[in-house]
């Protein structure tokens, strides 16, 4: 199973970043699960200096904006391979 974690306050980016991992989750058809970690010191893990982040398999791949749907398939797709 893929892990995806949404590392953020909870604002409204964090929640377009949620959906949007949902949706590249669907429509690979993987066994994937969404967590978001709104916790700074455990945010401070993955040395996230800009919100919201994307970490996929405890590997930080996005930090400060929102990612393309397409853009997280691809990290997810290299994810599964690795």
């Amino acid at each position: 199973m893929i892990q995806v974690k949404v590392l953020g306050p909870g604002c409204p980016n964090c929640d377009q970043l949620a959906a949007v991992a949902k949706e590249a989750i669907a429509f690979m058809g993987i066994d994937g699960k969404v967590t978001k970690l709104t916790d700074r010191r455990l945010m401070d893990q993955y040395h996230l200096l800009a919100t919201p982040g994307l970490v996929i398999n405890e590997k930080l791949v996005s930090a400060g904006r929102v990612p393309a749907v397409a853009e997280v398939t691809s990290w997810l797709a290299d994810a599964m391979s690795a």
